[in-house]
């Protein structure tokens, strides 16, 4: 699978998050709600995926399970958010 698009939207800034991005691979199946935040040493980024709270702890909603396809997605996303926020 490829990234083939990669939407941001900055929100304002509370405890290092930065925004939430979209990514939509191979054209055919779209993800949201990632959270961008900048990195605690301030240099550059990390990715957050959604979780839904579920029988007292939080339930992972979607993340990557293939190390490039994770690698990937950083990548289009970092590159994008460097763009937007410039760390």
């Amino acid at each position: 699978m490829k990234v083939s698009k990669v939407e941001i939207i900055p929100i304002r800034q509370k405890q290092g998050l930065l925004g939430f991005a979209s990514v939509e691979l191979d054209g055919q199946l779209h993800l949201n709600s990632i959270g961008i935040h900048s990195r605690r040493d301030g240099q550059g980024y990390r990715l957050t995926y959604p979780t839904r709270p579920g029988g007292g702890s939080a339930i992972t909603v979607f993340h990557p399970i293939n190390p490039n396809l994770s690698k990937e997605i950083e990548a289009q996303i970092f590159e994008q958010a460097h763009k937007i926020f410039d760390l």
